[in-house]
C-alpha cells in the first residue's frame, strides 16, 4: 500500500506493480500451503478422492485455458508498462482510454463513450499505440499530431508553411515550443502534398484538437488566398494559365492565347 501511495519509493519497482505483485505472492503461498496440506487431509488416500481430485483437475485444465492465457497475459501487460488505466490508447483498431485493467481483460472507453472489452490474450498479441506514453515520461517527446493538405503547383510552398505553423499556433493546446513544422511528403501528378506537425501534451482531448486545427487551416488558407483543392488536369493546356508560381515567371509573361487550327 505505501508503494502503491507513493509513499516509499523503491528504485526499479514502479507504484503500479505493488497491487499485482502482492496478489501474485499471496497465490504462490497458498497454492504452497495447499500442496504441502493436501496429503494430510482425511481420507487424501483413499482411491475415491484420489479420482475425484482427478477429475477436477482434468476439468479445470480442459476448461480454463483461456482463462489462464488472459491471466498470464494480464501479468505481462502489467509488467511491461503497456499502458496505465487513464491513458488514451489504440489496440488494433480501436482507439479510447483505458478505464480497467484486470488480470482477465482491459476496458477501454471510445470517444463516443462506448466502453469496450479486450481480453487481455487479445491485447497482447496485437500491437498497442499508446498516446499518453509522452505525458507520462518526460524523457519522451511531447506527442505529434499531423494533417495533410494537398495544393496545386500554382501556390508558393514557402507561403503555404508559413499558412499551416500559424494555423497551428492559433490551435488551444498545441504547443509552441516545440514549435510546428511542415514537411512536404509527395509532389504528384497535379497537386503538392504537405503534412503539418504539431505538439501537444494533452493526447485526451485529439479528436477536438484535430477539429479545431482543421478549422484554423480552413481560415488561414481562406484569409491568404489559397484554395483547398487538388486540381486536375483534362483539358488541352494551351490557353492555361502556367501553374508555376508567380514569383518565379518573368515580369512580362503573359499566357498564351488559345489556337486552334481550321486546317
Amino acid at each position: 500500500m505505501e508503494i502503491e501511495l507513493k509513499r516509499v519509493i523503491l528504485p526499479g519497482f514502479y507504484p503500479e506493480w505493488a497491487k499485482p505483485t502482492y496478489k501474485l505472492i499471496q497465490f504462490l503461498i497458498m497454492a504452497f500451503a495447499a500442496t504441502v496440506a493436501f496429503p494430510y487431509l482425511p481420507g487424501a488416500e483413499t482411491p475415491a478422492f484420489q479420482g475425484i481430485s482427478i477429475f477436477l483437475g482434468l476439468l479445470i485444465s480442459l476448461g480454463s485455458s483461456s482463462a489462464i492465457a488472459n491471466i498470464v497475459s494480464g501479468i505481462i501487460l502489467t509488467y511491461t508498462r503497456a499502458f496505465l488505466v487513464g491513458d488514451r490508447v489504440k489496440i488494433t483498431d480501436t482507439i479510447g482510454d483505458i478505464v480497467e485493467k484486470t488480470l482477465f481483460v482491459t476496458r477501454i472507453r471510445t470517444v463516443k463513450n462506448v466502453v469496450i472489452t479486450i481480453p487481455n490474450a487479445s491485447v497482447l498479441s496485437s500491437h498497442v499505440i499508446n498516446y499518453s506514453a509522452a505525458a507520462n515520461d518526460p524523457l519522451i517527446p511531447a506527442l505529434i499530431l499531423h494533417t495533410t493538405i494537398t495544393l496545386g503547383y500554382d501556390v508558393p510552398w514557402r507561403k503555404v508553411h508559413d499558412v499551416l505553423i500559424k494555423a497551428a499556433l492559433d490551435t488551444p493546446r498545441i504547443l509552441p515550443d516545440p514549435s510546428p513544422f511542415v514537411l512536404q511528403t509527395s509532389l504528384d501528378d497535379y497537386y503538392v502534398s504537405y503534412e503539418l506537425n504539431a505538439y501537444t501534451d494533452n493526447p485526451g482531448i485529439m479528436a477536438k484538437i484535430y477539429s479545431e486545427l482543421h478549422q484554423n487551416i480552413q481560415d488561414q488558407c481562406n484569409q491568404n488566398d489559397i484554395e483547398i483543392l487538388s486540381p486536375h488536369y483534362r483539358a488541352v493546356r494551351d490557353g492555361n494559365q502556367t501553374t508555376i508560381p508567380q514569383d518565379y515567371l518573368p515580369p512580362n509573361y503573359q499566357a498564351p492565347k488559345f489556337r486552334i487550327d481550321q486546317d
